[in-house]
């Protein structure tokens, strides 16, 4: 198996179900564990994702916060990944800004494609993503020049040992990232990183 961000080949397995890639050190899950699509999708509808939920508000406020913090009300947004309950959408459209949806099971509409973005979020989607490599160039390509990508994941930084951690017990968690992991893709995939943090990064789009 090769590492599904920098194609390196997987040679060790820190427990029964993770490899640790040797050159952009994330965890990466053993894909003959990977979930179907169908399995996948009936674990997703079962998440209690109410826009109204003032737990799942404050749960996502950090990426809110930021894009507020970063991006004007007059700039176009994709809320990439965003379940069945917008949450942070919901949030910024109470203050004017203009936001595009995009899942691949509750908002499939990929007109998204044809469009470009000042500022992308994800929250709590990077870590599902079964080819990471694919989604960043994707992304990027979406993405205006000095665009950000915003994104709420848990970085893995030795808090615990790693088969004791919660983040790594989600089944649908394949792809867990170190800081290591985002300074590799900050360098290969033309990102300048303007926040590095344990649950939230920002990166802009290199010119």
């Amino acid at each position: 198996m090769n590492c599904p961000l920098c194609q390196t080949i997987l040679n060790y397995k820190i427990d029964t179900d993770y490899y640790v890639c040797s050159c952009c050190n994330a965890y990466v899950k053993d894909k003959n564990l990977w979930f179907t699509n169908g399995k996948e999708k009936k674990h997703y509808e079962q998440h209690n994702n109410d826009v109204n939920d003032i737990g799942y508000i404050n749960f996502s406020a950090p990426v809110t916060n930021t894009i507020m913090e970063m991006c004007s009300n007059d700039m176009l947004g994709l809320d990439y990944g965003c379940g069945k309950g917008p949450v942070i959408t919901e949030q910024l459209k109470k203050k004017d800004y203009t936001i595009d949806l995009y899942d691949p099971y509750f908002h499939p509409n990929e007109e998204y494609l044809n469009k470009t973005y000042d500022f992308i979020f994800s929250c709590e989607v990077f870590e599902h993503f079964y080819n990471p490599k694919e989604e960043l160039t994707k992304l990027k390509s979406i993405l205006k020049e000095h665009g950000l990508l915003i994104i709420k994941t848990h970085v893995y930084n030795n808090q615990t040992n790693f088969d004791n951690w919660y983040y790594r017990k989600d089944l649908t968690h394949v792809f867990i990232y170190t800081f290591k992991t985002f300074e590799y893709i900050a360098e290969h995939f033309g990102f300048e990183v303007v926040k590095l943090e344990e649950k939230l990064i920002a990166l802009k789009k290199r010119s």
